[in-house]
């Protein structure tokens, strides 16, 4: 009977491990999305451009044009120019962040609440549905609420997502290992997608980018349904009660990490809308190079990422310096933009800016899973909210503001800014330095494993807490 208790144990423990795994797969895959369709649209927008510019001057000549000074005037405000085509781009590339930014504290509450995994699933629900509006869109304002509800769906789908991977991986090298892979999928959706949607746009019509993307998406409900079944036997009574994301919001380690988070980056979501432009300008770009500006830099980002997981696992009580660093490589890079004169020159410091931002970002994603831990209760769909919420900052101003500083104050000024406030931000996260000292607090999770295991999860954990404490004696 041991035998088979032991084989059984093994096999459960196998089990998790294979959950796990496709967990890690199910959000990576959703990530990966969220930021494929936020950047696929790069290449797509002229076309969209000469539609609407088509619909204006054929469709009903004044009462179009009308029409469309309206809705600019009530999105963008009557400040701005009715006809101005980039800060309406604009508009349309920061509302998703915008409405991100809104519904993130409403997502992290619903998320400590009913757990993971359903959220997870309307995330993705509602970014097909999005994906499918975009792929229809004819007009500004079909556009404009696609994008919208993308906001909508990736406050839900991210925030989840990156809370379940904290939730699964509880041992901190394995944490830092997995947020790291997903880090990864970002980088790469974001840095895929245009030539993406350029190539399928070119070739078989600006439709089919998108069409793909809700193909993959509908794929990943499939696989998050038949993984984790949401909506099965749910042991409610089980599940921990979160701490509200108000008072997470004015600890002060989890403010220095939101702030380290926005600071950082802000240089890449200010110079995404600016930057080609100014190649154009001083150094005679050609459209390929524009093009490709940003896709060198996705080497250099899994670089940081991997040797920040390294160096992790080996020297854990460094997290605040590797995110310091980082921090001060991004203030340098962002400062040295300016000066290059070639594309070849400005590939360095860009390639140093998601250098830089992997090692703030695989440093500190799961440093709040620890604070949360050992400080709070260990729930993470609100303190992952916060995070997410501090993106968006940096993303919903970017594409707004960024091109009126360059108007008003110059490109040089905007870089110095930047790579200033980075480079005095960094030393703010010495106040983190003792975070790894700090004793995990008797959390409800450790009182429910004290008191008997009520499933399989915990059942494990404390069998491996058991065989931990027999190695210690």
């Amino acid at each position: 009977q041991s035998c088979h208790g032991l084989a059984r144990e093994r096999w459960a423990m196998q089990d998790v491990q294979r959950q796990r795994r496709l967990i890690l797969v199910i959000v990576c895959v959703a990530l990966f999305l969220d930021n494929m369709l936020y950047m696929v649209i790069v290449p797509i927008m002229p076309s969209y451009l000469t539609m609407w510019e088509a619909q204006e001057s054929n469709a009903s000549g004044a009462n179009a044009k009308a029409a469309n000074a309206s809705w600019t005037k009530a999105v963008l405000g009557p400040g701005y120019p009715p006809e101005n085509e980039d800060i309406k781009i604009g508009v349309l590339f920061a509302s998703k962040a915008i409405l991100q930014l809104l519904v993130n504290p409403l997502s992290g509450t619903f998320i400590d609440r009913v757990g993971y995994d359903i959220p997870l699933l309307i995330g993705l629900t509602v970014m097909f549905l999005s994906t499918i509006i975009f792929a229809l869109a004819e007009n500004y304002a079909t556009l404009f609420a696609a994008r919208s509800l993308q906001g909508l769906g990736s406050a839900f789908a991210d925030t989840s997502g990156i809370a379940m991977i904290a939730d699964k991986y509880t041992e901190e090298s394995e944490r830092s290992r997995a947020l790291g892979v997903a880090l990864a999928f970002i980088s790469f959706g974001s840095l895929v997608a245009p030539p993406y949607g350029g190539v399928l746009y070119q070739f078989a019509g600006r439709r089919v980018p998108f069409l793909v993307l809700a193909s993959v998406c509908l794929l990943d409900c499939l696989l998050l349904l038949t993984v984790i079944k949401p909506f099965g036997n749910r042991a409610r009574e089980n599940m921990l009660v979160g701490t509200p994301i108000h008072r997470l919001m004015i600890d002060p380690y989890i403010a220095v990490v939101a702030g380290a988070l926005t600071t950082c980056n802000i240089p890449l979501a200010f110079l995404e809308p600016t930057i080609a432009t100014w190649m154009k300008k001083n150094m005679g770009a050609s459209e390929w190079e524009m093009g490709v500006t940003w896709l060198p830099a996705f080497f250099p980002h899994v670089l940081g990422v991997y040797l920040t997981v390294k160096l992790a696992a080996k020297y854990p009580h460094l997290q605040w310096f590797y995110g310091a660093l980082g921090m001060v490589i991004i203030g340098a890079s962002s400062c040295t933009v300016p000066a290059c004169r070639n594309f070849g020159q400005l590939i360095v410091p860009l390639c140093g800016i998601c250098f830089g931002i992997a090692l703030v970002d695989t440093a500190l994603l799961p440093t709040l899973a620890f604070l949360v831990d050992v400080r709070h209760v260990s729930v993470y769909g609100s303190v992952y909210a916060i995070a997410d919420i501090s993106y968006c900052v940096a993303y919903a101003l970017g594409p707004i503001v960024a091109s009126q500083i360059v108007h008003s104050l110059g490109f040089v000024q905007l870089n110095l800014g930047m790579g200033l406030a980075n480079m005095l931000y960094a030393p703010v996260l010495l106040l983190l330095r003792n975070v790894c000292q700090m004793k995990a607090s008797h959390s409800e999770r450790n009182i429910l494993l004290e008191e008997g295991p009520k499933g399989l999860y915990d059942t494990i954990k404390m069998q491996e807490r058991k065989g931990e404490n027999q190695e210690e004696d």
